[in-house]
């Protein structure tokens, strides 16, 4: 590659640039479709992450009603053992004291039913909303396998083509040189047609239509250095001849209408 000339080296790149062409065409029949299957691949992504932190925190709550439930345990045993006790007294203090432990448990017993109702309210809506979710994830997944299966088709439709167009690519890329190639893929990502390399046709630069000056037009076809349009970036590696010389025809003149005599 380090004796190519300047003439090889915009063929080289005129040829890469039919290929990536070609691909460019075949990736447009997709349209749309592998952004809207990553956009819902992420939704649903979302969706499970929502519905994950909504079974967390419902087995949060259902651990509390447990805890509370066991608390209820705790203290009907403790009223039972005081209710024992009350029976063994030996003096009104002693009731009292045992009576107000009685009524501590009892409180506490209405406390922990207290808090399981409310548990309990909370798991009811947080099923209605993992039922929501579910819900959003089941019609979702159907767009979500559409969407797949049509991008399926396509794929399938022009994989050999693609692979052996890739393979092209492959071959020709590795008759340019690092340097070039390199802003050549740079150039063809920023552009939105891909178009890195034009030519230039009835005096401006194919995909972005600017005028090319006639001195640089002649530096274009000796082909003794690479030109680069300063507006766009586009390496301009060929001149069509024909167009230029449509222009340049003399225009013939319309035939000049001679008056009539009056007689």
């Amino acid at each position: 590659m380090e004796n190519q000339t300047v003439a090889q080296k915009l063929e080289a790149l005129v040829k890469l640039q039919s290929i990536d062409s070609k691909i460019d065409e075949i990736k447009k029949l997709r349209g749309d479709l592998p952004d809207e299957v990553q956009d819902l691949e992420d939704e649903m992504e979302g969706y499970q992450v929502r519905k994950g932190k909504f079974e967390a925190e419902q087995k949060e709550i259902e651990d509390l009603i447990k805890k509370n439930k066991e608390g209820i345990k705790e203290a009907e045993k403790l009223i039972k053992k005081y209710n024992e006790q009350q029976k063994n007294v030996k003096n009104n203090r002693e009731y009292d004291a045992i009576t107000k432990e009685v009524e501590l448990q009892e409180l506490e017993v209405q406390i922990c039913e207290k808090r399981i109702k409310e548990g309990k309210e909370k798991i009811d809506a947080k099923k209605k909303e993992i039922d929501g979710i579910n819900s959003l994830i089941d019609e979702r997944l159907k767009d979500l396998e559409n969407k797949k299966n049509e991008l399926k088709d396509i794929l399938a439709e022009n994989e050999e083509e693609e692979k052996r167009l890739l393979s092209e690519r492959e071959k020709a890329s590795k008759k340019i040189d690092d340097k070039l190639l390199k802003h050549y893929n740079k150039l063809r990502g920023s552009l939105t047609n891909g178009l890195a390399v034009v030519r230039v046709v009835r005096g401006a630069a194919e995909g972005c239509n600017i005028i090319i000056p006639p001195q640089k037009i002649a530096e274009i076809r000796e082909k003794k250095k690479i030109v680069i349009d300063e507006h766009s970036g586009r390496i301009l590696a060929d001149v069509d001849v024909e167009s230029m010389e449509e222009e340049t025809k003399p225009k013939k003149a319309a035939p000049v209408k001679r008056a009539k005599k009056v007689g």
